[in-house]
């Protein structure tokens, strides 16, 4: 660079970096200009600020951050600042100069006092837990955890929710380093879970307790914070009643992590728990998001196996009952006429989020729990909802049946007389969405109680799955047929599929002529599978086929 330019470019740093703050202040609008060549150009400066005077670039943040009127600026300088202090390539502060450092942390303790915006203070927030994960650990931030005791004991609630966020970020990053204020961090916890009028405070507290005990390797320690149970979930409840749905969902999100990772920390108190979570689940007065959250709360204990083993399964009471949950929420679909006219198999219309989250839970609580936990339970309510006079309770014991295969196998198979008889009942329905959820139900049971469904029950099975490809008003069963007998077929020996293949190989050449593509997809895929299956004998009937 020539002489002149590089004079030209100090002055300009000169400039931003001086006592006035209005040309650092644009240069930070600039950066969130949406002009392309504007912000590229403000990039450029930036990174040449950094480059040359990281000190003056980095109070030149903080004090935007403290003083600037513009909501956008300190925030900017919030997101900038953490920026420049988070450990990675660019990691400024070893670059940093001891009184530039310690400016830095008071203006960041002070912004925290001061910063009325909650968005900025959630920042100001994130920005003070990277810089302390990175020189907390070596005693280069004497003062933090004092003050942030002191906010948690302040009159304050914004104090208090931002000491709290700060500790449960600092619980994940640097976890260790607090271990030694256990009891300290144990008082503050429980006084604001139980005493704060705040609904913020306790869900911030709420945070920062279950990060915390997250992060105790010794289950001694975990278990001193046993009694915040009771608070923790009076925090949910009250949201709750209050009409707070979405602090109570916050609060779910919490109680559900920490399910996953210390399930064990439940154990005691489990019975209320997991009793109040059915009962959020069963609120129909509720948001769906929040009872789909209680929900998967008690399906990730049920998970949680390896963790805390059998532990769901001595609660059979709440078995039964979640299971009931989520068979009524099978019953919340409408017979849409685009799920007749569709071209494709995926079309779900009809299907909404409560039919969907059921679907995927019952077949997480199958794997999770197995056959002698689950079966029993579908034993008691599917033959109800199948001898209902409403067609969708009978497609719900279908969609149930099909969903709990995979992890009730081994019992479905002691049973199997029952099942396939409860499945091919309702190929005779006179709705046609029950008669695709039974051939359905009869692709999936093929895959996953193959390949004894197929040795006993072909006899049965394979009639009435050519029968339901007669069903020219309605192509979606007629290719769902055809989809389940490759489900069949893939679990079969020759010998099996021999006397059959004629029928079935001649209707499905007839789909082939149907006009839908979907039905003619179906039943190509069918073709394929069979002829695989059957080996020299579908050659031979495609022989005598083609000579006639």
């Amino acid at each position: 660079m020539d002489p002149e330019s590089t004079q030209l470019q100090q002055a300009q740093l000169a400039a931003l970096l001086g006592s006035d703050s209005a040309p650092f202040e644009t240069l930070i609008s600039h950066l969130m200009s949406s002009s392309n060549e504007l912000r590229s150009q403000a990039e450029s400066i930036f990174n040449l600020c950094k480059q040359t005077d990281p000190n003056s670039l980095s109070l030149k943040l903080a004090h935007l951050l403290q003083s600037s009127p513009h909501v956008e600026a300190r925030a900017m300088s919030a997101i900038l600042l953490r920026k420049q202090l988070t450990r990675d390539d660019s990691y400024l502060w070893p670059r940093l100069s001891a009184p530039t450092q310690s400016s830095i942390k008071s203006i960041l303790l002070s912004s925290i006092q001061r910063e009325d915006s909650k968005s900025i203070s959630k920042k100001l927030c994130d920005t003070v837990s990277e810089l302390a994960s990175g020189i907390l650990p070596d005693n280069g931030w004497p003062e933090l955890l004092p003050f942030m005791f002191q906010c948690v004991s302040s009159d304050s609630p914004k104090m208090q929710e931002s000491a709290f966020l700060i500790f449960a970020q600092l619980s994940q990053y640097i976890g260790d380093t607090l271990v030694p204020h256990i009891k300290h961090l144990h008082a503050v916890f429980l006084q604001c879970l139980t005493a704060s009028p705040s609904s913020d405070v306790k869900i911030a507290a709420l945070n920062a307790a279950i990060n915390f005990i997250q992060c105790l390797s010794n289950s001694a320690d975990r278990d001193r914070f046993q009694d915040l149970l009771p608070a923790m979930m009076t925090t949910l409840t009250e949201a709750l009643n209050n009409g707070n749905e979405a602090t109570a969902q916050e609060a779910l999100e919490l109680l559900i992590e920490l399910a996953g990772t210390e399930p064990r920390f439940l154990r005691r108190q489990l019975v209320d728990v997991v009793g109040s979570m059915l009962q959020i689940a069963e609120a129909e007065s509720l948001e769906e998001g929040t009872r789909h959250l209680a929900i998967e709360f008690v399906i990730t204990l049920a998970e949680a196996r390896e963790r805390a083993p059998g532990m769901m399964r001595k609660l059979p009471q709440f078995i039964s009952r979640l299971f009931a949950i989520l068979m009524k929420m099978l019953l919340d679909i409408e017979d849409d006429p685009a799920w007749h006219s569709a071209d494709s198999e995926e079309e779900d219309a009809g299907e909404t989020s409560n039919y969907s989250v059921a679907q995927e839970c019952l077949d997480r609580l199958s794997i999770s729990l197995g056959g002698n936990t689950i079966v029993p339970v579908a034993s008691e309510q599917l033959p109800v909802y199948l001898a209902a006079p409403e067609w969708q309770k009978h497609h719900a014991a279908l969609i149930a049946l099909a969903q709990i295969a995979e992890g009730c196998a081994k019992v479905m198979l002691k049973n199997l007389d029952q099942v396939v008889a409860m499945v091919l009942s309702s190929f005779q329905d006179p709705h046609p969405r029950v008669r695709w959820a039974a051939i359905n139900a009869i692709g999936q049971l093929s895959t996953d109680l193959g390949p004894d469904l197929q040795v006993q029950y072909h006899g049965q099975v394979l009639p009435a799955l050519a029968a339901a490809m007669d069903d020219f008003q309605n192509p979606r069963v007629q290719a769902h047929a055809a989809s389940a007998v490759l489900n069949f077929s893939e679990n079969c020996t020759p010998d099996i599929l021999t006397p059959y293949l004629d029928g079935i190989v001649s209707k499905l050449l007839v789909l082939l002529q149907n006009g839908k593509q979907m039905v003619q997809e179906g039943a190509l895929t069918a073709l394929a599978s069979v002829a695989d299956s059957s080996q020299e004998h579908f050659q031979n009937i495609m022989t005598q086929l083609y000579l006639t």
